[in-house]
């Protein structure tokens, strides 16, 4: 009796966690949810065995790949406890057009906008689209694309590498992690609008040329003073020496 064929290749793992992750450095996200930086993948396993906890590759796609440092059993049961519980969002999707010669300014509000949406639940559509010679140095829409994927690897997992979609566009999608599995959304610092900015410049303007009065009006008052003074007080300093020269004539003698 023949035993059935059984394959010798053994199945990939959910998650990656501790000595079985491959990269060399990793970005990693503390048990609070606290982004610590992009360090070296001994370092972050000196942090998980330090806090007796493991060290989780949950965004594998990333450069570099996102780790984060928990319990395994526990966040395998939050993570499918939040899958049972996670509502539909209907597909919703929003998409995010790169240029590969984007501004360094564009890029940061482009990030923030694409966090904040899967903050929300929805899903990211990256599109770069190449233009004329672009084409021919595809390598930095390429550069530029990882980069915005590692920037979101806290909130989000591209489903697969950046892939060209014909000759032009190059393409990937990012999904939301699980909320219990996001790092916190930090809160953008308030922006003053432009009038705001004109009234606070109308007022320094005013301030100034308030000190410079006052300080002009002060100048004025002791130079008058010191005017004042001097009229009063020549012609004392030159009538003075003449009586003391007639005062003995007046002074009887004994």
């Amino acid at each position: 009796m023949t035993r059935p064929f059984r394959s010798s290749h053994r199945s990939e793992p959910l998650h990656r966690r501790n000595g079985k992750i491959r990269a060399r450095e990793a970005r990693v996200i503390d048990d609070n949810k606290q982004q610590l930086g992009v360090m070296s993948l001994d370092a972050a396993l000196k942090l998980a065995r330090d806090k007796q906890l493991d060290l989780v590759e949950i965004a594998a796609t990333a450069t570099p790949p996102v780790c984060r440092i928990v319990n395994y059993g526990k966040f395998l049961y939050e993570e499918s406890k939040a899958h049972k519980s996670v509502k539909p969002t209907g597909g919703k999707m929003k998409e995010i057009q790169l240029s590969a010669t984007i501004d360094p300014h564009d890029f940061q509000t482009k990030v923030a906008q694409a966090l904040g949406f899967l903050d929300e639940g929805m899903m990211v559509r990256l599109k770069l689209r190449f233009k004329g010679r672009q084409k021919a140095h595809k390598e930095f829409g390429f550069q530029v694309v990882n980069r915005f994927v590692q920037d979101a690897a806290a909130h989000g997992r591209a489903d697969s590498p950046p892939k060209m979609l014909g000759d032009r566009d190059l393409n990937v999608l990012i999904r939301p992690l699980p909320r219990d599995q996001r790092a916190k959304l930090a809160t953008p610092r308030p922006q003053q609008s432009a009038h705001h900015v004109e009234i606070t410049l109308a007022t320094m303007v005013i301030d100034y040329k308030l000190n410079f009065s006052l300080a002009e009006m002060t100048r004025l008052s002791l130079f008058g003073l010191w005017c004042v003074f001097v009229l009063l007080c020549w012609p004392i300093a030159v009538i003075a020496p003449f009586f003391v020269r007639m005062l003995p004539l007046y002074i009887p003698k004994k």
